[in-house]
């Protein structure tokens, strides 16, 4: 299904660690014949280039914003380029998942990817886009064509968490996915600059009872 009528749309899809959120709006996208822009994917690789270059949560402003001045991140095609580099497959390591939460706090990594994400919105070619993230449809695009909400409870996002790391490092546990999607939440909802939070319009789907084919029926109903 192509949607000839989508050019210039933006669905901006946010939500907490787990909640679904990335697969559904991966296969929104498809559906829509829209492009996805997976936010997650720019704040792991601007991860991956500070932690390289020594930067640590600790460092202050100057330093990141020093380090960040010089990095090129695109994401092209579903693939994340850093600084020319096909970074897809290193970003997706737990390593790069804990920073990339952590450095998602400050102000300097959030400036620099606001333009960044801004861009990809604007020029994607003849269709519109799915964004997903944590701030989609509150500060990247508040003036999105449609803005949803997309959670489910916390034991049922850590087994989700649980099953994508396990993927990657058999030698995970569920408690050290509890704990990663726990550190997540409260680092997203209690940071000072665009913490996590359902936008004015949104509408929120709740996916702990619902499979993707589900949740995307729901998205579509409001289409």
């Amino acid at each position: 299904m192509t949607n000839t009528n989508g050019k210039g749309k933006v669905i901006a899809i946010d939500g907490p660690a787990g909640s679904g959120k990335s697969t559904v709006a991966r296969a929104l996208a498809a559906l829509m014949g829209f492009d996805y822009l997976d936010t997650g994917a720019l704040y792991r690789a601007a991860a991956i280039k500070l932690v390289s270059a020594g930067v640590s949560e600790d460092s202050g402003d100057d330093l990141l914003s020093s380090v960040l001045r010089g990095t090129l991140i695109e994401f092209k095609n579903g693939v994340v380029y850093l600084d020319g580099k096909d970074v897809s497959e290193e970003i997706r390591t737990p390593e790069a998942g804990h920073y990339s939460s952590v450095f998602s706090a400050m102000k300097p990594v959030r400036d620099f990817l606001l333009e960044i994400q801004r861009n990809v919105g604007g020029t994607n070619g003849s269709g519109g886009i799915v964004a997903e993230g944590r701030d989609m449809a509150t500060v990247v695009f508040p003036e999105a064509w449609r803005k949803f909400y997309v959670t489910a409870d916390e034991p049922t996002r850590a087994q989700r968490r649980y099953a994508q790391l396990r993927k990657k490092n058999a030698g995970v546990t569920l408690s050290t996915a509890q704990s990663d999607v726990a550190s997540r939440d409260d680092r997203d909802t209690k940071r000072a600059i665009a913490p996590l939070t359902k936008a004015p319009g949104a509408i929120e789907i709740d996916t702990t009872n619902l499979s993707i084919e589900e949740t995307l029926e729901r998205i579509m109903r409001e289409l």
